[in-house]
């Protein structure tokens, strides 16, 4: 793999870097585009791989800064993270065994379907004291399991599923719930790497190349992200008509 190779996948990394801080969930969903038609990794599980791989550790260090700014429900992210992991080895195990074209466009439709939930406006009414009760617990685990087949089997974060899927068992407030879906797009990521590693399929130049350009990429976008507090929405769906539109190039150069 040559300069150039890690040279793209730098830049590939600061731009998701980028969109997941401006945006949040979401942002994720275009490494593995890069690393196919711009890096131009042919193998499209190696692609998968590679980008579930960058995607946990940037998960992993989005953490650190929410757990110490006291964002998130550790009781309930574990509940629902620890479900999820035997999801992801599944959806992993299973995407292994799809054609790589039929997985392209599998998930070019992944990506119709995250643009389509940042179009749609966010509450953000909730119980910022929310506490695990025996009845969440009911509710958390198959909707864990379920949210980590499908980010196992496309090799994304899930934080566009995670986060509403907290919401919704909890009843924990938007800004919880998008500190707390970072336990599980961490362990689903890793998770979901893993099961292709062991099968020779992670580009680790290219994953260490994405990670320190995710890192430059969040760095660049903190005072960026301060012009569009006062309108997120636009912002939102400005970036959700850029997936689209990504989604539609890819089923459309099958």
């Amino acid at each position: 793999m040559g300069w150039e190779s890690l040279a793209l996948g730098a830049v590939g990394g600061t731009i998701v870097g980028l969109l997941l801080t401006l945006f949040g969930g979401g942002g994720s969903v275009l490494a593995t585009p890069w690393l196919i038609y711009v890096v131009g990794v042919v193998d499209t599980h190696v692609a998968i791989g590679t980008s579930a791989a960058a995607v946990a550790v940037n998960a992993a260090t989005g953490l650190v800064a929410q757990a110490r700014a006291g964002k998130v429900k550790w009781p309930c992210a574990s509940v629902f993270a620890m479900s999820g992991v035997t999801g992801s080895l599944i959806g992993a195990h299973l995407a292994k065994q799809v054609d790589g074209k039929a997985l392209l466009s599998w998930f070019a439709f992944a990506m119709i379907a995250i643009a389509v939930s940042m179009l749609s406006p966010k509450r953000s009414e909730g119980d910022p004291d929310v506490h695990l009760k025996p009845g969440m617990v009911l509710k958390l685990a198959p909707v864990g399991m379920l949210t980590g087949l499908a980010a196992g089997f496309f090799g994304i974060g899930g934080g566009f599923l995670i986060a509403p899927g907290l919401m919704a068992s909890t009843g924990m407030t938007l800004a919880n719930a998008g500190a707390s879906s970072l336990v599980s797009v961490a362990l689903f990521g890793s998770a979901t790497s893993a099961s292709y590693a062991l099968s020779g399929q992670v580009a680790w130049g290219l994953f260490a190349a994405l990670v320190a350009g995710g890192a430059m990429g969040t760095f660049v976008a903190v005072p960026l992200s301060r012009k569009l507090v006062a309108n997120p929405q636009l912002g939102r769906s400005i970036f959700a008509v850029m997936v689209i539109a990504v989604a539609i190039y890819i089923l459309l150069a099958r």
